[in-house]
């Protein structure tokens, strides 16, 4: 099997030779530039061929004047046989003249599309210097430099690239060998360049792999701190539930209970004591809830639980519900439950989500409706655990104030972790109603 770091380079280097999907669209300004580029270099070349043909002379035929079968008194030749077919009649070959000056301008006209057609481009100078004379390669030598230099920087296809400087190179080195077998192969300034050029795309290649690692490493980055973020807001979000779940409850009861000593201090001092014992029982579960849900957290941010005088009690479930009744009646709530649980014992998160829904369904009915009665019914079938908590409505605490209903919030991204689902609203006959069904089945 390979390993990561091999898979890694060979993901490398399919990053630096892909083509790209699509070629960027070329502004004006950038295709004017190459169209006078091209003109100019062209008027160049052609100046140049023109003076070179002015110094040397352009081949010409003998002179009539100096032919001694043109002098008086010599014999005329005899005819000469008609020509094979398909050989050149003398006279109709292409005037050399004429191939220097197209072959000329096909070395340069063609960069006014180095951006559009790189590889084009470069094809078409490189023919025609090497179909041209040898004494303008001096002066195409700048023209193949600018078409190899586009092909590299503009083709979107590295490896078609490489591959023409690597046969342009050959074919270089082929050509010189033909010209002058005397020469090495490798002497040839255009050979020199070619192989400079393959040179060139070699190190680009290396650069474009060298770019793909760092996007890669930037992506990476990138989704690891989203993935940060979500998990520290996910975390926020659970603090948050455990913090409102157990200090809403609990600081409930107490307000209620302590209201209710202070109405009836003077009047009945034994209820009042009750009522005040009750406060001090809440306060307590609320301490030791508290301190369970700080226990988690710090557990969970160094990845071990402190070593600490007392151990972490479980986290509460339906098997605490009987305690949670009595404190809601203690605080002058009377609650009826009817408990049907399934066979089989309860995931822990499910096992907390039941109690957390009956939790806030009474913390809610103390705070919203005082004076009514309240009924728990739990039951269950093949899968699913269903939980029903309603009352018969009543006045508005005294103590209350307006919910923001992040209570309910969070019971729905309880249930909503283990596939369940909650349903909150009024009664048609009077009184609220929350409905909540959660998969009991461990998974």
């Amino acid at each position: 099997m390979e390993t990561d770091e091999r898979q890694g380079w060979r993901r490398q280097v399919r990053d630096a030779l892909r083509p790209d999907g699509q070629a960027p669209r070329l502004s004006r300004r950038a295709v004017v530039t190459d169209a006078a580029l091209a003109l100019a270099l062209t008027a160049l070349v052609l100046f140049a061929v023109s003076r070179l043909h002015f110094d040397a002379g352009w081949p010409a035929g003998p002179d009539p004047a100096l032919d001694p079968c043109s002098m008086p008194g010599r014999p005329l030749p005899p005819e000469r046989p008609p020509f094979p077919p398909g050989a050149p009649v003398p006279g109709t070959e292409f005037h050399p003249a004429i191939q220097a000056y197209v072959l000329g301008a096909l070395t340069a006209l063609p960069l006014a599309a180095r951006r559009r057609f790189p590889l084009a481009v470069f094809w078409v100078v490189m023919c025609a210097t090497l179909a041209g004379p040898d004494y303008t390669t001096r002066f195409t030598l700048v023209v193949c430099l600018i078409a190899a230099c586009s092909a590299l920087v503009h083709s979107r296809n590295l490896t078609s690239t490489m591959g023409s400087f690597a046969l342009a190179a050959v074919l270089a080195a082929t050509f010189d060998r033909t010209t002058d077998p005397a020469l090495p192969f490798w002497s040839g300034r255009l050979f020199v360049l070619l192989v400079v050029a393959l040179i060139a795309s070699v190190v680009r290649y290396w650069q474009l792999r060298l770019r793909a690692t760092q996007l890669r490493f930037a992506e990476l980055q990138v989704a690891q701190e989203k993935a940060m973020r979500e998990a520290i807001d996910e975390e926020r979000s659970r603090i948050a539930r455990e913090l409102h779940d157990v200090v809403t409850h609990n600081v409930s009861v107490m307000v209620i209970q302590a209201g209710a000593a202070r109405k009836v201090m003077d009047t009945a001092p034994e209820q009042s004591k009750e009522a005040l014992l009750a406060v001090e029982a809440s306060g307590r579960a609320a301490m030791s809830e508290l301190r369970h849900v700080m226990g988690l957290i710090a557990a969970s941010g160094t990845g071990h639980s402190e070593s600490t005088g007392d151990a972490l009690e479980p986290q509460p479930g339906l098997d605490q519900l009987d305690d949670l009744v009595r404190r809601v009646r203690a605080a002058g709530l009377p609650v009826t439950v009817a408990l049907s649980p399934p066979p089989e014992p309860l995931p822990p998160g499910v096992d907390l989500t039941a109690y957390r829904v009956v939790q806030e369904a009474l913390t809610n009915t103390m705070k919203h409706a005082a004076g009514s009665t309240a009924s728990v019914t739990i039951g269950h079938d093949d899968a699913w655990l269903e939980i029903e908590v309603t009352d018969t409505g009543g006045t508005q605490g005294t103590y209350a104030q307006g919910g923001n209903g992040r209570g309910l919030i969070g019971l729905r991204e309880r249930l909503a972790v283990y596939g369940g689902t909650l349903v909150a609203g009024r009664r048609i006959g009077g009184g609220y109603k929350i409905e909540a069904r959660v998969p009991w089945r461990a998974v």
